[in-house]
């Protein structure tokens, strides 16, 4: 687990409820003395699950606040006498936002800025932005929309003045047993014919306990402003099929809007300022940050920090990381092991 002291802290997740959320709140509560753990979210049903599992009568520090990101006056009273905000609320589907696109820019967009003004008005600490493989040269809407978020964090780090806070931003890929995933669908049909996308489709995959771990370790190595993106690997879509049913038969329907048939997390052009250390690499930004850098304003500060400090290494001229040439996939077995813990 990530040697970073919380102790006292005053934490807020926004989408709390959600997949990352759920789990994000257990290894906090079960793992640190924190002094207010806030689970922010629209969803009161879930909020009202969420408190049965974890009620504030067996954990004081819990507070469950309704609200939603695109209204800035309730995240400005959510936000008082908070340390660290965790960012994960976001509408994800892919499909669902092509052909809802205002709703996403509302939420994922608006609802960022919403959350960055907040942070400012409430001299937040440090804040942690959840993104997506998708936002890396996006061609669907959904991807388009965390882009737009995870410039709008890094670029926030320009206008913090004389505040200290941190904002990064975490890029990670699917979790492979969560809501909304390929797998329940699979597991309902029962040995029936498997819909497949692509036979020769790859996806980036994490586990739900992996990506709460990697936001606390990049919390700890936070400096503000950069992308943090971890060393995960692979899956063939082909390969879940045969872990659920290595019989079944399969028909190829297309690729639905805005699917790529590979995902990436790192471009050719973000790997020219890319970074690498043991279990993550680091997008470092391409705007000369003036928070947390000497009088001189020297641009390449955040870099050294990283090369020296953090003893990162320089990538390969052409360097990308993209989940069809990553060079760990994961077997058959092991994908079965992933689902049968998950479902």
């Amino acid at each position: 687990m990530p040697g970073i002291d919380l102790k006292n802290s005053r934490i807020l997740i926004t989408g709390g409820t959600g997949t990352f959320g759920k789990a994000f709140v257990k290894k906090i509560l079960y793992n640190y003395k924190i002094k207010r753990l806030v689970v922010f979210s629209r969803d009161e049903f879930k909020q009202y699950e969420m408190s049965k599992k974890f009620p504030t009568s067996k954990y004081p520090c819990m507070r469950y606040f309704i609200g939603d990101v695109r209204d800035k006056d309730r995240l400005n009273q959510a936000f008082d006498n908070i340390d660290i905000v965790i960012h994960a609320a976001a509408l994800k589907q892919v499909d669902t936002a092509e052909y809802n696109p205002f709703e996403y820019i509302s939420t994922n967009i608006m609802g960022a800025e919403n959350v960055i003004r907040a942070s400012l008005n409430n001299n937040i600490k440090q804040v942690i932005a959840l993104s997506t493989d998708k936002a890396a040269s996006p061609i669907n809407l959904y991807g388009a929309t965390k882009l737009c978020s995870d410039k709008l964090f890094i670029a926030a780090n320009n206008i913090t003045g004389s505040k200290k806070i941190k904002f990064s931003v975490v890029r990670y890929g699917n979790v492979l047993g969560s809501r909304g995933s390929v797998v329940p669908m699979f597991l309902s049909l029962n040995g029936k014919e498997f819909p497949v996308t692509d036979k020769r489709m790859t996806r980036f995959n994490i586990t739900i306990d992996q990506a709460v771990n990697f936001v606390l370790t990049c919390m700890k190595h936070s400096f503000g402003g950069e992308i943090f993106v971890p060393k995960i690997p692979s899956y063939r879509i082909i390969d879940v099929v045969k872990a659920i049913n290595p019989s079944c038969k399969i028909k190829t329907i297309g690729i639905r809007p805005g699917e790529k048939l590979h995902e990436e997390m790192i471009t050719l052009s973000d790997g020219f300022n890319s970074l690498e250390l043991k279990n993550f690499f680091v997008i470092l930004p391409r705007l000369n940050l003036s928070k947390n850098y000497n009088k001189t304003q020297n641009e390449y500060v955040l870099k050294n920090y990283y090369l020296k400090k953090k003893k990162a290494k320089r990538l390969p001229e052409n360097f990308s990381y993209n989940s069809r040439n990553n060079p760990k996939y994961l077997s058959i077995k092991e994908i079965k092991k992933i689902i049968k813990d998950n479902f």
